[in-house]
């Protein structure tokens, strides 16, 4: 009988029906403290200049304080959508994200397939790939413009190697101003989507590409078969990266060409910079930048949606 008790004792120690519940602690008013400083910048700065640029999109300003504003309503959006340089600017910067993605992921994705393979200084070659994402386009702009100028390094080089019939002045040149900023920003990013593809590889179980050498796939039928399609992931959020980023795109046309010759690389921020800071029409440019960011969220939603779709939720 003492046993049978002592048994039934320690039962019923261990159900989990006959422990204490457990005190949950509850929310105390005091943690809100912590997160104002947060609240503050997110509400008083980005919130708030956002509302404050609608508004401004609705008046006929020319920036300065002192100076009358006058209540337009949408005619600066009116006027955007009558105006062709917008279009062109829209349309560079469709073009410019299509090509800069594309190749983009095809290289970065096969750096890191590289990289994953058995290859010697693997650590070197990491960082050589990296180290262009995490220089300053302004540190940058100088050396590219004197590399691509008429008489820059790229025309000597072509000239001395016995192909001096592709000697063009690039930037200078509407047909080549583009290709060349998107080069540039290949160059610049090829690293952040190396570095997100390698680590998405990383998590690849290595018995699912076993297994597929044993059903006899060789290493590129692997990586078309299994590894892409496992890395759908970070290719959607690249591709979200990359439209925001298109439509952001600032620095690098505009310290290099200028946004020109003749708009041949005008983006919408380039764009909005001009119209702003040197034509001081500051409604005009915000109804610009309220069409950017509408552009913007919109692409962020969609590529959320595609990304649902591939998750099956």
């Amino acid at each position: 009988m003492a046993l049978a008790t002592d048994t039934e004792s320690l039962v019923t120690r261990r159900t989990p029906a006959a422990r204490a519940p457990r005190r949950t602690r509850a929310l105390s008013g005091g943690g809100l403290v912590w997160i104002l400083p947060a609240l503050a910048l997110v509400v008083g700065m980005i919130y708030f200049s956002i509302g404050y640029t609608g508004y401004v999109s609705t008046q006929d300003w020319n920036g300065f304080i002192l100076s009358p504003s006058e209540f337009v309503g949408f005619e600066n959006f009116t006027a955007m959508f009558g105006d062709a340089i917008f279009w062109q600017a829209l349309g560079h910067t469709v073009v410019f994200f299509i090509v800069t993605f594309t190749i983009q992921t095809a290289i970065g994705f096969a750096f890191a397939a590289i990289m994953h393979s058995r290859l010697h200084l693997r650590a070197i070659y990491k960082v050589i790939i990296f180290v262009p994402t995490v220089l300053a386009p302004a540190t940058m702009a100088p050396v590219f413009r004197s590399i691509f100028d008429a008489n820059g390094q790229l025309n000597q080089l072509l000239d001395a190697i016995g192909l001096g019939a592709l000697t063009t002045p690039w930037l200078a040149d509407g047909a080549t101003a583009m290709p060349v900023v998107m080069a540039i920003t290949i160059w610049q990013w090829t690293g952040l989507t190396f570095i997100l593809f390698y680590a998405a590889m990383s998590q690849i179980e290595p018995e699912v590409l076993e297994a597929a050498r044993i059903d006899g796939a060789g290493n590129f039928r692997a990586l078309v078969s299994i590894v892409w399609p496992m890395c759908s992931g970070t290719t959607i959020a690249l591709a979200t990266l990359g439209i925001i980023g298109a439509l952001k795109t600032f620095d690098v046309p505009y310290l290099v060409t200028r946004a020109g010759p003749n708009h041949a690389t005008e983006f919408l921020g380039t764009y909005i910079y001009q119209e702003m800071v040197q034509e001081k029409h500051f409604g005009y440019a915000a109804a610009i930048s309220v069409a950017l960011l509408v552009l913007a969220i919109g692409g962020g939603v969609l590529m959320r949606l595609r990304a649902r779709r591939e998750r099956g939720v």
